[in-house]
């Protein structure tokens, strides 16, 4: 059973900075990848929105995987930290590698495919293991709360090197030497997270097998309502920075370096927020939390169906920010609390099996996000560099708008049949 937590403040921010680096390379793959295959290589978004299929599923079919083979792995440095010692260092050579294409035409499309696949193997095997710590090292929800804040905190500065910062930084150097720095940067706060993270919380372990693991997933009910939300969250998250790009070129006419200015309002917005979000989180428990999460991130999207200038774009990105940062805060939180309610179930800890089916869930959202931007930019009659028609301009806003606006109003219901309903005071794990 899970014992009370006693990690030092010094452990507590080394782990946390982890996530810098998760975000920094995720969302500045998410954000600018298919942008830079298409408007800039000149790849048919058709192509590349198959190719984000196929890493989807690829992605997706990982996470059970490595999470299974993780919760049953038994070695002196744990269950986790083995994975992260061992893959940070490929992980940000591949990432570098995306970034420095090779071939032109069908060549091009397939050295894109083969280096997005080797990939994913690393980033889930990395960032899986990462999470699944979470719980583990942190058992209240006092202090879950008080370590999302600092991980969303370093997160939301990762979001801003990986999202705000690259047309600064391909502007100037390129987008190759973009990609080299941003994993150098990755990989050392990875290193520092992982030199001081330990697993501490002895844990019951029982071998099953990945069916029965898989079995008792999918029976708990929290379970699967939680990851339905998180799925249509997890979807906005991966649309609004693929489609800013789209929308400050050919809906605002703005220059390139705009992109920061609206993502990076996201990013500073959000950031004072999230020490916000962990203290509500406390007093009101993560459930009704993330109903006014979800329900402020939404109004937020609606404003983007009719701005025409960055200055009040940018406000408008602001108050996205407000409740992206509690999302941000929230869903490992909840998560922790479905794995805590499964342990008292089943006798068994299965964070690697919880987080690595949410994680195959809620990846099929960046690959959503891919089709989505494909089909709406070939529908609506999208011409890279010229002068959009009615339609495409329609069509790109609406990627900023009613599209994620739909999709969170499908999480607030997921989120609002959730069955925990425990009082933020309580002890999310029973003390051993």
């Amino acid at each position: 059973m899970l014992s009370l937590s006693t990690a030092s403040f010094k452990s507590k921010l080394a782990y946390s900075s982890g996530n810098l680096s998760v975000n920094l390379i995720a969302q500045a793959f998410a954000s600018y990848i298919v942008f830079y295959y298409v408007d800039v290589l000149g790849v048919r978004p058709g192509l590349i929105s198959a190719a984000m299929v196929i890493h989807g599923i690829v992605n997706a079919v990982l996470n059970p995987f490595f999470g299974h083979l993780s919760d049953r792995t038994k070695s002196r440095w744990g269950r986790r930290i083995p994975y992260m010692l061992f893959g940070m260092v490929p992980l940000a050579a591949l990432f570098t590698a995306i970034w420095f294409p090779v071939g032109t035409g069908a060549a091009l499309f397939w050295y894109f495919l083969t280096i997005v696949l080797l990939y994913d193997v690393l980033f889930v095997m990395v960032v899986l293991n990462y999470s699944a710590l979470f719980p583990e090292m942190f058992t209240t929800i006092q202090e879950r709360a008080s370590v999302s804040s600092w991980r969303q905190m370093f997160g939301i500065v990762g979001m801003i090197i990986g999202v705000a910062l690259p047309p600064l930084v391909y502007g100037n150097l390129g987008w190759g030497p973009m990609g080299a720095i941003f994993a150098g940067i990755a990989l050392l706060f990875f290193i520092l997270m992982v030199m001081s993270s330990k697993e501490k919380i002895v844990v019951q372990r029982e071998d099953i097998s990945f069916l029965q693991s898989l079995k008792f997933t999918f029976s708990n009910k929290a379970f699967v309502l939680f990851v339905l939300g998180s799925f249509f969250v997890q979807f906005t998250f991966a649309v609004l920075p693929a489609a800013i790009p789209f929308f400050t070129k050919y809906v605002l006419r703005a220059p390139e370096d705009s992109n920061s200015i609206l993502l990076g309002a996201i990013f500073i917005a959000a950031i004072p927020c999230v020490y916000v979000w962990g203290r509500l989180v406390q007093k009101w428990g993560p459930r009704h939390t993330v109903m006014v999460a979800v329900s402020l991130y939404a109004l937020a999207m609606l404003p983007f169906l009719a701005v025409t200038k960055v200055a009040i774009a940018a406000l408008a990105a602001a108050g996205i920010g407000i409740g992206l940062a509690g999302l941000l805060v929230l869903l490992d939180v909840l998560l922790s609390e479905i794995i805590d309610e499964d342990e008292r179930r089943t006798g068994v800890r299965r964070e690697g099996m919880y987080f690595g089916m949410n994680g195959f869930i809620v990846r099929w959202g960046v690959s959503l996000q891919a089709v989505v931007l494909g089909v709406i930019l070939e529908a609506s009659g999208y011409v890279k560099d010229a002068l959009q028609n009615e339609t495409a301009v329609w069509g790109i806003r609406s990627m900023l708008s009613v599209i994620p606006f739909l999709a969170l109003i499908l999480a607030l219901i997921f989120f609002y049949f959730y069955p925990i309903r425990q009082s933020g005071q309580s002890r999310t794990g029973e003390a051993s």
